[in-house]
């Protein structure tokens, strides 16, 4: 180990000495990156991931307010706005009509799949050095 880390998971900091060259390293970790959040791979993982998905049992909770424009903000960034409209738009209706139990949770993933793609595009872009 040459330091400690930092514990943030986003700073792309190594700790080590890689025993491959690390633009190569850095290259294919941007690749992993950009791939893994596109959404294309995130969504089909999402609907194979819903198909098995068991919800717990909770109590029943009330729609709240927020909950209403979470869902209208989802459609606006996601379903009109968002590079992943389409993605979003069969999801939305596979889950409305195979799975209605799991639709909270599938609108969930799905925010936290654009929240995912923001976050790490940015670091993706400004990706330099592993040894910061």
């Amino acid at each position: 180990m040459i330091k400690s880390t930092s514990g943030d998971n986003t700073d792309f900091s190594l700790n080590f000495i890689p025993r491959m060259n690390w633009k190569e390293l850095l290259k294919g970790y941007k690749r992993v990156l950009s791939t893994i959040y596109s959404p294309d791979h995130y969504y089909n993982r999402l609907k194979v991931f819903l198909k098995n998905f068991s919800p717990p049992k909770l109590r029943p909770t009330y729609l709240r307010v927020h909950h209403i424009k979470a869902f209208i903000r989802s459609i606006w960034h996601l379903g009109i706005l968002g590079e992943e409209r389409l993605h979003y738009w069969r999801l939305f209706v596979w889950s409305l009509f195979q799975r209605p139990l799991i639709f909270p949770a599938m609108l969930s993933f799905a925010i936290q799949g654009y929240h995912f793609r923001r976050i790490f595009s940015k670091y993706i872009r400004n990706l330099s050095s592993p040894f910061t």
